[in-house]
């Protein structure tokens, strides 16, 4: 399977996001309808990139490197045809390869009720380092994860060096 990961380009492929998102949990159950989902999508600062399976749309991620948590992993959805086929996990590492550019830290939060998600990212090397109770719905928490490579007083950014 060839997975292939680049930055959004087009009306369609932010249609296309935003339509997955909104059907699709963890944002059902978090309330998040179309117009909300585009307008996440849209929100300047972001880097969104599309995924492509055998040339076919896979799913999305988006990544906010600004602010306290720089390298946060903000968003990571598959489409229903492409789960259980590793394609979560390919889009974990490839932002993990992006983020460790200019970062030696990756953030993300994952919803209490997520249970699987919460499984996948331990495995692939996440540590909860907090839980927002009542965060974005009551009753439920988004669980902070991170997974580092030391403090940023030991991090040079390959870009830095150049």
């Amino acid at each position: 399977m060839d997975l292939t990961v680049y930055p959004l380009r087009t009306d369609a492929e932010l249609e296309a996001c935003a339509g997955l998102m909104a059907t699709s949990e963890p944002w059902l159950t978090l309330g998040r309808a179309y117009d909300a989902s585009l307008a996440l999508i849209r929100a300047p600062g972001k880097e969104v990139y599309v995924a492509r399976l055998d040339e076919r749309f896979a799913g999305f991620l988006i990544l906010n490197m600004h602010g306290a948590f720089t390298g946060y992993i903000q968003t990571i959805c598959v489409g229903p045809e492409c789960r259980g086929q590793g394609i979560g996990s390919r889009l974990v590492e490839w932002a993990e390869a992006r983020i460790f550019r200019d970062s030696p830290n990756v953030f993300m939060c994952v919803s209490s009720f997520n249970a699987g998600a919460f499984r996948l990212y331990q495995r692939l090397g996440y540590e909860v380092i907090g839980e927002l109770r009542d965060y974005l719905v009551r009753g439920h928490s988004e669980i902070l994860l991170r997974k580092t490579r030391g403090p940023w007083t030991e991090f040079a950014s390959p870009a830095a060096t150049e």
